[in-house]
């Protein structure tokens, strides 16, 4: 039961191995000491030192175990993860939260309320409906915990602040929280300790080591305490003191070298003599390149975004500063014209003890919220490093303006600033880094990193000695017969191979939309060359004149009516010529063999499906009194909303109900709580339920091929599409710089990847970026020796290769189609050909082509020919048959 149920827990939360090994002792531990009231304490030491012998002593009045996980790892989702499974597991229904401060207990309230951001629940389908009730020290006293109906508040999960319960006696009287109460004759604190199953999670657990903390806590007598910390040890003149009841550890050095945190990286400008430089210089010189240094981080992430489909993030700076005034004088400087011509004025804000009132409130209120991608704030001003409970993700770029030795500057620094905005890397080095400005310390701190007994290894980044910022900017490119229906806005369309628009009349424009939103519609066709046979064609025609929806300004005059037969054939025909056909292919096993899927948490970040109107209108003739008739019926008090999607899941050929039911519920079922978060009332989440239910069912299914297991090589293959429509393509390039012909080789190739090409003629993309000088020569043999060509993004082909236990996306260089067959092409050094992942990715992919081109043979089309090439056989003389 218990090694199931903790499996079910970490994937629906989708916890990280530490965090899943922490909960697997967790279970271990109820398992051999179950907690119980008035249990005899040295007893169950004995017990659990038999197996965790690092565990010495509970430090406390009752059994109390710390998990010394390292910052930025999720120690409030491992809360949340330990209240649901001793909820489930040993039926516990009282938990009592402790934060060691204002800002933590404030963070505390909001991880733990339903509908936000980080909900610490997400995905745990038995809270959805009924979530914990949450009793904080605001309202306690209200006999909120004691008037709800235990029936509908299976939970009880108290937050605190430490001050709310170990306060000194004051003028006599005891804190509130120990005063006697009207609703149950007795204090709180008291009926908290009297409970038989009250759990104590005690976040930044070292905060309560002192005497009064302490004596205040034993006096609650929890059946156990569950501490969190990433410093699991108190100062003392001595030195730091370890604490005796570490049963689990998981160090900063291991969470950097597992990719779980941001990798830290100094910074300084090439060349770069600080000697050279007065005090007040240098420090113009680190703000201005954190600047810079700022400015390219906003422009990788609005890429990144764009090209994966997620939720933006808005990166900040922080300066430390020397003092209060120093912090001050940093602020009137960063706001005033004479820094980049006052780009940030009302952008900054400075938080320390000068402040006071409604200036101090309004600041904390903007700190607070700086992870919002709407709040304006970019420079954040603090003179002492933020403490605890400030845990934000978007942390990009540290400017350190004090005095400080390495090994402090940078953890100090590097602490509130790891936390990764996606939960893991993302494999784009600026979206992955956190970058600390220190031209003067630089050598120092790399030296610190490099110490074998150092905690962190940092990366080094060296930035050119221009002191102009380098703008950049993020270019999102369509393909071209999508931009000669909606022209792009880009300024990039200016090129002298701007591609022309098909029609230029609104209702033309409209009518042209709808087609293509239906051949979307039809892409599970053979190919796209067989929607222009008569029967799919009139399909097409009919189907976009039923949802052409023209205003009443663009409806043409009657000499000038659209043709919807002529656009209908224009666009198909101009889309067939433009595309490459790209099968979707969907493994599935034969007889009783079968493909397995680990349950996994979704990123529905790219899900922002609205309701849809669909009531009828009924006007009664005799006296224009008008009803609305609901298009939906009402709901079903037993109605299960996952049961919709998990209906068209099991049409999927590649997926066993049987085997599966547990994934797909639970799936559907995150799915579903993503929809409350943002449409909020479940009327309008069960209409988006339904009218999307075979897009909202075909997301899940995509998702769940990045985590499959194949067990069997005994398989069939179903192509569900036969061509899916291009996607658009994004990325970064100097705003400065126009786009160059492809052909040109006078350029500065170490920069090559911050230019654009251009002047292709037979590329189905306006505009290409290259990774290296020898793709773009091979697109020079492409321009000469193919039909159509271009360089597919992420998701185009969703081919996956496996690499240990993981599974990642391939994406190949260049797709090119010939007269005879279509190349799916890698370029590579020599010295990477035989690498491990080079061949796994060649293994995926020759796979894929010889599904796809087995699917070809049955409809007439072309084979599928993967090509893998190295860099020092790309020249301009060969041709694409001399690779085969």
């Amino acid at each position: 039961m218990s090694e199931k149920l903790v499996n079910s827990i970490a994937g629906r939360l989708s916890l990280r191995q530490p965090l899943r090994e922490s909960l697997e002792i967790l279970a271990r531990i109820t398992e051999i000491a179950p907690p119980i009231k008035d249990q005899n304490l040295p007893d169950i030491l004995s017990t659990i030192n038999s197996e965790y012998p690092n565990v010495k002593d509970f430090e406390r009045d009752f059994p109390s175990l710390c998990f010394a996980i390292a910052t930025g790892v999720g120690k409030t989702r491992l809360m949340g993860a330990f209240i649901t499974y001793l909820h489930m597991n040993n039926k516990m229904q009282n938990f009592f939260v402790l934060a060691p401060n204002l800002t933590i207990y404030k963070k505390l309230i909001d991880d733990f309320t339903p509908n936000t951001p980080k909900y610490v629940f997400k995905g745990i389908a038995e809270f959805a409906q009924n979530p914990p009730l949450i009793i904080t020290g605001d309202n306690y006293d209200s006999g909120i915990s004691i008037r709800s109906n235990s029936l509908f508040n299976e939970i009880h999960i108290n937050i605190f602040n430490i001050s709310k319960i170990n306060s000194e006696v004051r003028g006599g009287k005891a804190p509130r929280i120990k005063r006697l109460s009207e609703y149950i004759g007795q204090s709180y604190f008291d009926y908290l300790a009297a409970l038989p199953d009250l759990v104590l999670l005690m976040d930044e657990s070292h905060r309560y080591r002192a005497s009064a903390g302490l004596k205040a806590i034993n006096e609650l007598n929890p059946v156990l305490g569950l501490e969190l910390t990433a410093t699991p040890f108190v100062e003392s003149s001595k030195g730091p003191v370890v604490f005796k009841n570490i049963i689990y550890e998981y160090s900063l050095s291991k969470a950097m070298e597992d990719g779980f945190v941001k990798v830290p990286a100094v910074v300084t400008q090439k060349n770069f003599n600080p000697s050279q430089f007065n005090a007040e210089q240098l420090e113009r010189i680190k703000l201005e390149d954190g600047i810079r240094v700022h400015e390219a981080v906003k422009v990788e992430l609005e890429t990144y975004v764009r090209q994966n489909e997620r939720q933006i993030v808005k990166p900040f700076v922080l300066i430390i500063a020397r003092d209060t005034t120093h912090a001050a004088e940093l602020k009137t400087l960063i706001e005033s014209v004479d820094f980049f011509d006052g780009t940030y004025r009302g952008k900054v804000i400075q938080v320390d003890s000068s402040q006071s009132g409604e200036e101090k409130e309004e600041n904390v209120e903007r700190l607070l919220s700086v992870e919002k991608s709407d709040e304006p704030t970019e420079i954040v001003i603090h003179v002492n490093m933020l403490k605890e409970g400030w845990d934000v993700t978007n942390l990009y770029t540290i400017i350190p303006l004090r005095a400080a030795n390495a090994r402090t500057l940078v953890e100090q620094s590097i602490g509130r600033g790891l936390r990764l905005p996606y939960g893991k890397k993302t494999g784009v080095s600026a979206v992955d880094r956190l970058n600390i400005i220190a031209h003067d310390k630089f050598q120092e701190i790399v030296d610190e990193a490099n110490r074998s007994d150092s905690p962190f290894h940092l990366q080094t980044l060296y930035l050119d000695n221009d002191k102009s910022v380098q703008k950049m900017k993020t270019i999102v490119v369509a393909p071209n017969f999508t931009m000669k229906l909606r022209p792009s806005s880009d300024d990039l369309k200016k090129a002298d191979n701007a591609v022309k628009p098909m029609y230029t009349k609104p209702a033309e424009q409209k009518f042209a939309q709808a087609v293509m939103d239906v051949i979307r519609n039809h892409e599970n066709a053979p190919s796209s060359e067989y929607l222009l046979q008569e029967d799919a064609f009139e399909s097409l025609v009919s189907e976009a004149k039923e949802i052409y929806m023209p205003e009443q300004n663009d409806l043409p005059n009657i000499e000038d009516e659209i043709d919807y037969q002529k656009i209908t054939e224009e666009i198909t025909r101009t889309m067939v010529a433009e595309t490459i056909d790209i099968p979707k292919i969907i493994i599935v096993p034969k007889g009783n063999n079968t493909i397995g899927y680990k349950l996994f948490s979704l990123n529905c970040d790219s899900i922002k499906y609205q309701p849809v109107e669909r009531d009828l209108l009924i006007q009664r003739l005799n006296d224009n009194v008008q009803e609305v008739l609901s298009g939906l019926k009402a709901q079903s008090t037993e109605e299960q909303l996952e049961d919709y999607l998990v209906q068209v899941l099991m049409e999927f050929e590649d997926i066993s109900y049987d085997e599966h039911s547990d994934v797909l519920y639970e799936l559907s079922s995150q799915l579903i709580t993503h929809l409350k978060s943002y449409l909020g009332s479940s009327e309008d989440v069960r209409n988006v339920v339904i009218y999307h239910q075979k897009g909202l069912a075909e997301f899940i299914h995509d998702e769940m091929q990045k985590h499959r297991n194949d067990d069997s090589s005994d398989i069939e293959v179903k192509i569900s599409k036969g061509f899916t429509a291009l996607k658009e393509i994004v990325f970064t390039s100097d705003a400065k710089t126009e786009p160059i012909n492809f052909r040109r080789t006078d350029y500065d190739k170490s920069k090559i990847g911050q230019l654009v090409f251009a002047g292709f003629s037979k590329c189905l993309y306006q505009f290409v970026k290259f990774d290296s000088d020898t793709e773009r020569r091979f697109s020079v043999i492409l321009e000469q020796e193919s039909l159509k060509w271009f360089k597919p993004t992420q998701n185009q082909f969703q081919i996956y290769y496996q690499m240990g236990t993981e599974n990642f996306e391939y994406v190949p260089d260049f797709v090119a189609e010939t007269n005879d067959t279509i190349y799916m092409i890698e370029t590579k050094a020599k010295n990477q050909m035989d690498s491990e992942e080079v061949k796994a990715k060649a293994k995926s992919a020759k796979i894929w082509c010889g599904y796809a081109s087995s699917h070809n043979a049955q409809n007439n089309g072309k084979p599928w020919k993967y090509l893998l090439i190295s860099h020092e056989s790309v020249k301009d003389n060969m041709t694409l048959k001399n690779f085969e």
